[in-house]
């Protein structure tokens, strides 16, 4: 008998080299707003994008003349041509461009990640076709939340139950780790209705501060487009 491929969720970056396992696919899950707005900038046409960890990089970076999105607690910083939010990205602008982008959160992950088997990124802006391309690919899947700071959080952790709970539909193929079945049982909880049950989440609450409503509607809407970013070196490109 075949042995099952495991799925399985790292609520934090922090905790990653617990989790890691040189054969897995890791999806990284950065809800509010970072991998939302790496998808976005793809299906408006960049061609490829620099995920970096610190502001002094993206600084070298728009020195060189680059396009560069840096945020830092939600707030885009002054100095750079983009923050984090999705409708930033939404621009011809970009299109054929390669940009770097730093946050707070979603960067740190994709660093923390980058000597994975191999690193996609996923929103619920692509979640069918994330979950699609996954089945196919038969490898073990991890699921890394962001958070914020290195914390949990509610939305990466809702995300990730969706494609854990996506995926083991197929019980013959794969089994959960335990905190893949929880975020799965948190997903199936709020599915229905995913604003209502997080809009008192710490960071949407941030958010709605910076009157950024919108972002988070946007950033829950599902299958906006069809692209998968993965890390090739030291870039995100479109999967082929």
């Amino acid at each position: 008998m075949k042995k099952k491929l495991t799925v399985d969720v790292c609520l934090s970056p922090y905790l990653y080299p617990v989790y890691h396992r040189d054969d897995a696919i890791v999806v990284v899950i950065d809800i509010l707003r970072a991998t939302s707005a790496i998808c976005t900038a793809f299906h408006y046409g960049v061609d490829k994008i620099i995920p970096v960890a610190s502001v002094e990089e993206a600084t070298e970076y728009k020195k060189q003349g680059f396009l560069v999105g840096a945020e830092r607690n939600g707030i885009a910083l002054e100095g750079f041509d983009f923050g984090n939010s999705p409708y930033s990205y939404m621009s011809d602008k970009i299109k054929g461009e390669t940009v770097v982008i730093s946050t707070t959160n979603g960067t740190q992950a994709i660093e923390a990640s980058r000597n994975a088997y191999k690193v996609v990124i996923g929103a619920f802006t692509n979640i069918t076709a994330l979950c699609n391309w996954l089945k196919l690919q038969d490898r073990n899947v991890l699921l890394l939340c962001s958070g914020w700071k290195n914390r949990f959080n509610i939305e990466d952790s809702l995300f990730a139950g969706a494609v854990a709970d996506n995926l083991l539909a197929d019980n013959t193929k794969y089994k959960s780790g335990d905190a893949a079945l929880a975020t799965s049982i948190l997903y199936q909880s709020a599915h229905l209705n995913p604003y209502k049950y997080i809009r008192y989440s710490s960071h949407a609450e941030r958010l709605a501060a910076l009157r950024l409503k919108h972002d988070i509607k946007y950033c829950l809407t599902l299958d906006q487009t069809t692209i998968i970013p993965v890390l090739e070196g030291k870039y995100l490109v479109k999967m082929a």
